[in-house]
């Protein structure tokens, strides 16, 4: 065998034992096997009355008032899941987002620490002239690394 032809298997060798080790950490830190499927789109509870395991720990719960008066200050709350969802370093919601039909109104960034459990609070005024029909929806969204993207609406009144 040549020096370059030694070389050459040498570095591949290397290379494919860098790789092999490196998938074979990466199922040992991240156990939890995904389903793909999750993060082809936006995910939603599809029947509200049988809720699955899943859609009861990922799908946002928002918490509004039914009727609201156009210009007043309300509080809106939104928690990942009816059962609030783990936080680890394996396993985390790594967004929560409000919206007012298309518009955004906030949101907050989270970290993967065991110490945290997913729910936030909104203060927010609607404007007469951003219900015309006198409701407006609110949408809210959040992201799991493992489960993708769960969103969440409720519709409320505004006189």
């Amino acid at each position: 065998m040549d020096r370059r032809t030694f070389l050459k298997a040498t570095a591949i060798g290397s290379i494919a034992t860098g790789i092999g080790s490196t998938l074979a950490a990466a199922e040992r830190y991240f156990p939890t096997k995904v389903d793909q499927s999750l993060f082809e789109g936006i995910n939603r509870v599809k029947d509200p009355a049988k809720k699955t395991p899943l859609e009861k720990s990922h799908a946002p719960a928002i918490s509004a008032p039914a009727s609201v008066k156009a210009g007043e200050p309300f509080t809106v709350e939104v928690s990942v899941g009816e059962n609030l969802h783990v936080m680890g370093p394996t396993h985390w919601i790594e967004y929560i987002a409000l919206a007012i039909g298309n518009e955004p109104a906030g949101r907050m960034d989270l970290q993967p620490r065991g110490f945290l459990k997913p729910r936030l609070t909104f203060d927010v005024v609607i404007p007469k002239e951003a219900a015309p029909a006198g409701k407006v929806t609110l949408v809210a969204s959040q992201h799991c690394n493992l489960h993708g993207t769960w969103e969440s609406s409720l519709d409320i009144s505004v006189v």
